[in-house]
């Protein structure tokens, strides 16, 4: 340890004029060492039990599958690593003091001691933080903050604002794929199940194309694979074997649970989640349940700008040689809406909240396909409320905001 060794060099520096450093006894460094230690075990304790509460408040109130944000919640991880961080340090520098009394070989580490009591005051400043942190982690406006920065760095990551040509349809090349393709191509199955949670799109084009494969990827991320179903669809047959099937195999990574890595669907359902909790009847709380739709709507305006890639992949020679499965904005925008509006239904500000939202969403929308999907949820959104909603005046509200929204889908 460097603290150590500046102790046996006798190295003190500017601490020694300073005042700083300590100058008591073998017994009164054991003693100050112990209580540092000893207090830092202590407050690591609590620390961790309020840690365990904070996630039990959590499960309960924002789902399980948020818990995973806790966890890696890099505050609490730095707290907890201090604490434990200054209770070995001192452990390591309490076996080193040697001797009692006017001892020849007595060894007091002046400079380690001074750094644990350093330690100890950054430790007390950790804990003031951790209070703090603590009981803010564990709003619902931080926590669906959070989960709404999840889908906007998602959408970042997934859909760049620049990937060449603008294509918002998906044209099927039919004259590169095989009239037989179906009936005859070779299923690569999974070797295990679980989650689809990142896919090596690169490796798959270098099977393929060293190969000369034509692959269809069967499942997105996201999706649950059971094993022995068919991962991967290659064609021609005959150039698969099973060293083929395992490096495709390898070019999955399946999981327990998902995550955002490469589902930007992921953090989506987390708000709908939230929102679906909240608009319960066992705890009914419509204004979380608004803040998480207000989420949704900035997510989905920030997504609706974003050309979605073609699922079909060229090699140098332009040649097909992989299909993937496509994430469209139809798909994400019925993930975001449709549970919400099934169970919320009831709920006049739900309603009112959620066509405010798809109008939002349409001053960014371009595309007459997209604007389509839009005006399909808010049709839906005003019928489902018609039969739910008996009052004059509320019926009346959901007219207008629904007018406003077809009127700027319409309107284009």
């Amino acid at each position: 340890m460097t603290m150590l060794t500046l102790d046996r060099e006798g190295y003190y520096g500017p601490l020694e004029s300073w005042g700083w450093i300590y100058v008591g006894s073998t017994d009164g460094a054991r003693e100050v060492l112990s209580a540092v230690s000893g207090s830092m075990i202590t407050v690591a304790a609590t620390a961790f039990s309020i840690t365990i509460v904070a996630l039990q408040l959590a499960a309960a109130n924002f789902g399980p599958r948020l818990l995973r944000n806790f966890m890696q919640d890099t505050g609490n991880q730095v707290v907890l690593g201090t604490f434990i961080a200054t209770f070995i340090y001192c452990l390591l520098v309490l076996r080193t003091i040697r001797g009692d009394g006017d001892d020849y070989d007595r060894f007091i580490p002046q400079i380690s001691i001074t750094v644990a009591t350093g330690l100890a005051l950054v430790s007390i400043g950790m804990l003031i933080y951790f209070i703090h942190h603590a009981s803010t982690i564990i709003q619902a406006s931080h926590v669906i903050s959070e989960a709404g920065a999840d889908l906007d760095r998602a959408v970042d990551r997934l859909f760049p604002e620049h990937i060449g040509v603008n294509q918002p349809e998906f044209k099927q090349p039919l004259t590169e794929i095989p009239d037989n393709f179906d009936t005859e191509a070779c299923k690569i199955k999974a070797n295990n199940s679980g989650y689809v949670q990142a896919i090596d799109d690169e490796e798959l084009m270098k099977i393929a194309c060293r190969e000369r494969l034509l692959l269809r990827i069967n499942y997105r991320p996201g999706k649950f694979v059971v094993k022995d179903q068919a991962l991967v669809t290659a064609y021609p047959p005959e150039r698969v074997n099973r060293q083929l099937t395992n490096k495709i195999n390898d070019a999955f990574i399946l999981g327990k649970q998902r995550t955002e890595q490469q589902d930007v669907e992921f953090p989506i359902n987390q708000l709908v989640e939230i929102t679906l909790r909240a608009i319960s009847p066992s705890v009914n709380d419509p204004f979380t349940a608004i803040r998480c739709i207000d989420q949704l709507s900035a997510g989905l305006s920030r997504l609706v700008q974003r050309q979605f890639p073609s699922p079909y992949r060229y090699d140098e020679r332009h040649e097909l040689r992989v299909i993937a499965e496509p994430v469209t904005f139809e798909g994400l925008v019925d993930a975001a809406f449709n549970q919400i509006r099934q169970y919320g239904k009831q709920d006049v500000a739900v309603i009112i909240r959620l066509l405010e939202a798809i109008a939002t969403i349409a001053d960014y929308t371009c595309d007459r396909k997209d604007r389509a999907v839009l005006l399909r949820h808010a049709a839906a959104i005003k019928r489902d409320s018609y039969e739910n909603v008996s009052d004059k005046l509320d019926k009346q509200d959901i007219d207008e905001q629904y007018l406003v929204v077809e009127k700027s889908l319409r309107s284009g």
